[in-house]
């Protein structure tokens, strides 16, 4: 049979019902262990010579699933699922780095990713560096001899910068580089980098992918062997591994992922056009507008702009702190990719932990806003922005 299109495998793909007993929806196997027939069948297990489930830290039939599905859905070879998206993250970059190693990463990323490149560059000497990654000539001129891999997000968090995957991926490729891009922003319904030569993805899989604030993980997409690595190390000697319960949750989320999405980018497009010529709005950032100085990359790597936008209000940080307490419908909360519209204020929450001379380098200031356009009717949100507005 050819492969599907999306539509069709965000509801099929990595399941057979004939192999679990005719039931239409993956059944959630929640145990521990696995049974054997007899001894020499564990010992031939633990050995690798026979496949088969030894204990749900090490493979799980529901999480198999889940595995095999983004796998299909972003166009890799394997998955790989975890507890959280900071799990998958620091799985990937401590599988491709070791003790002086460099790390090439755009310029700006979320906040708990920038504490973890802290973290890896005083406790194990592993350093890195924020680039623009605006053309190949920058990017050469970053790569240093000892850069394990290209870290990058794009549309970046939260100042929503988008990076040229393709020109990323050709310099890294004539460098033995490989490239890492959280994906998370887009889903694999709006953007897939692998298609555009990039090396591994990375989602937090509690945003879109979930798509109803109810499960924290995270999930992995990349060749074969690099997943058949991070499985066997740092998957399962970390332990950040996925609980069958998650993984059957995401399954039925994942399954609306394409009509979510398109609710969400048309919301998102039209609380932009609202936002845009607002006096108080001082700056608004969003990638399906034509005047965002990335829009032609959007254009090139992206289906359409995805659900999120941020935007700066003339004022100070207390003119942006009042406004989100005068809003009424929409939701003071981080994450993203929910069914309700979400909005956080970056410089003192996701990216607290940023130095304040590295988050305006980022272009976070105080009155920066981010928007996580839910799936409510646009209009509403747009009464509760407006009068939250005149508020201020």
């Amino acid at each position: 049979m050819k492969k599907a299109r999306f539509e069709t495998e965000v509801i099929h793909a990595g399941y057979c019902p004939e192999q679990h007993q005719g039931s239409l929806v993956p059944p959630l196997y929640q145990t521990s262990t696995f049974t054997f027939a007899d001894a020499e069948q564990g010992e031939k297990r633990f050995a690798g010579v026979e496949e088969g489930y030894v204990y749900s830290r090490l493979g799980n039939p529901t999480v198999k699933v889940l595995e095999e599905r983004i796998a299909a859905l972003e166009g890799g070879e394997a998955g790989l699922a975890f507890s959280s998206g900071m799990a998958a993250v620091s799985a990937v970059l401590l599988a491709l780095t070791k003790s002086g190693s460099h790390i090439l990463c755009s310029k700006g990323l979320y906040g708990c990713t920038f504490g973890l490149l802290q973290l890896m560059k005083e406790k194990f000497d592993i350093d890195h560096h924020f680039s623009e990654m605006d053309s190949a000539g920058t990017l050469e001129s970053e790569i240093r001899p000892n850069t394990s891999c290209i870290y990058i997000e794009t549309p970046i968090n939260p100042t929503m910068k988008l990076v040229d995957l393709e020109l990323v991926a050709a310099v890294a490729k004539e460098k033995g580089i490989p490239v890492v891009v959280d994906n998370t922003f887009s889903s694999p319904y709006i953007q897939t980098p692998l298609t555009h030569g990039c090396d591994i993805v990375i989602h937090s899989a509690t945003k879109y992918i979930c798509g109803h604030g109810d499960v924290i993980a995270g999930l992995v997409v990349g060749k074969q062997e690099f997943i058949k690595q991070v499985s066997k190390t740092v998957h399962k000697d970390f332990g950040g591994i996925m609980s069958p319960f998650d993984a059957w949750l995401l399954l039925r989320g994942i399954k609306t992922l394409p009509v979510r999405m398109d609710r969400h980018s048309e919301n998102a497009l039209k609380l932009f056009e609202f936002l845009k010529g607002h006096p108080k709005v001082k700056d608004i950032y969003f990638p399906g507008d034509p005047e965002h100085p990335d829009y032609s990359i959007m254009k090139k790597q992206m289906k359409q702009a995805g659900g999120l936008l941020s935007f700066s209000l003339h004022g100070t940080k207390e003119t942006a702190q009042h406004f989100m307490n005068q809003l009424e419908l929409i939701k003071i909360a981080v994450s993203l990719g929910d069914t309700e519209t979400l909005i956080q204020h970056p410089a003192t929450m996701t990216h607290a932990v940023v130095p304040e001379e590295e988050r305006l380098k980022m272009g976070i200031d105080n009155t920066l806003l981010r928007l996580s356009v839910g799936l409510e009717a646009w209009e509403d949100l747009k009464e509760d922005l407006e009068q939250a507005l005149d508020k201020i």
